[in-house]
């Protein structure tokens, strides 16, 4: 039966290692008009402040992508049977300009918003988040947020720029596109210049849950702490794949060791699961330090996962009967 919704291609119409170059192997379109979601790449590595590498994040991300399949065996969601997604290519930022690509990026994601699609971003150094939190406060309001990240990115400058991929919730609270009490930044660790490196949000009414809160337990009790603080609110997830300990994603500029693991970071994301997701960003891959291409593969599974919990999307878990009897 053929379905009125895009399909990805699928691995017994086309090898695996062929077919188009999209996120997913989806069809591409030039702009978001009559989509539900679209995927999004901007390949910039113009504000990071150690290793560079993430301008070629979205292209691998894309690449890596090619084994996913369309339904989700753990929450039984099957995103292509009640949206229309599509991937609309990457955003064309000017590579020797940070300050001319922030207002690029902004521009771009307000003409995204204005078709009512949900933009779903592949970073990309975290600096661009900020202009996508104007375009959403330009279309939304102040929106809810949950930041998973190995750093809370709320310098307010870096070498006297206030423009970098350690300011973006910074800025975006100072241009008003935060809703205070219901910001939460998960997975924050490493060291720091002093004490108090991580106090400025919770001093703004953020909630900071550092790392080692995480270390040996599940995030799902967390979740659902979250989901009951936002409500209904219109909410933003950004997820810097550094908020995963590196031995499961190195390909990344600034690592930090004794973060997230990947089932815990799949437990962030399927936790958004009944709020109403605006947007998502999966940023800070960098393939030159992965030559596995593991860490995209797992921001590409990320990016499929964080599809998954959009509004309209029907979650329908398998039921499970797991048995720790002797064997007989």
């Amino acid at each position: 039966m053929t379905s009125r919704f895009n399909q990805p291609l699928g691995g017994n119409q086309m090898p695996r290692f062929g077919g188009p170059a999209t996120m997913m192997r989806l069809p591409a379109q030039a702009s978001a008009e009559g989509l539900d979601a679209a995927f999004i790449g901007i390949p910039m590595d113009i504000g990071t402040s150690n290793r560079p590498g993430t301008r070629l994040g979205p292209r691998q991300i894309r690449d890596e992508s090619r084994m996913l399949r369309p339904y989700n065996m753990a929450t039984g969601a099957a995103p292509f049977d009640h949206l229309q997604v599509a991937d609309i290519g990457d955003v064309p930022i000017n590579t020797f300009d940070l300050k001319k690509s922030v207002a690029i990026i902004e521009d771009h994601y307000k003409g995204v918003l204005a078709h009512g699609a949900v933009p779903l971003t592949l970073g990309g150094d975290h600096t661009l988040t900020w202009p996508i939190l104007r375009a959403m406060k330009h279309r939304h309001g102040p929106v809810a947020l949950i930041h998973v990240d190995a750093h809370a990115d709320i310098n307010d400058e870096m070498f006297g720029e206030k423009v970098a991929h350690g300011c973006p919730f910074r800025r975006a609270w100072e241009d008003g596109c935060l809703i205070n009490d219901k910001v939460f930044q998960i997975g924050l660790r490493g060291t720091g210049y002093g004490p108090d490196d991580f106090d400025w949000g919770r001093e703004k009414g953020w909630r900071v849950i550092q790392a080692e809160e995480c270390w040996h337990r599940s995030l799902a009790p967390l979740m659902a702490e979250i989901r009951a603080v936002i409500g209904d609110a219109p909410v933003y997830l950004s997820f810097d794949i550094d908020s995963l300990d590196p031995a499961f994603a190195p390909g990344t500029g600034t690592v930090e060791p004794g973060g997230l693991t990947i089932w815990q970071g799949l437990e962030i994301i399927r936790g958004c699961a009944g709020l109403n997701l605006v947007g998502a960003d999966l940023v800070e891959v960098s393939p030159p330090y992965d030559p596995s291409g593991n860490t995209a593969l797992i921001g590409a599974n990320l990016l499929y996962e964080m599809l998954c919990v959009l509004p309209g999307v029907p979650q329908k878990p398998v039921p499970r009967a797991f048995s720790q009897g002797q064997p007989g």
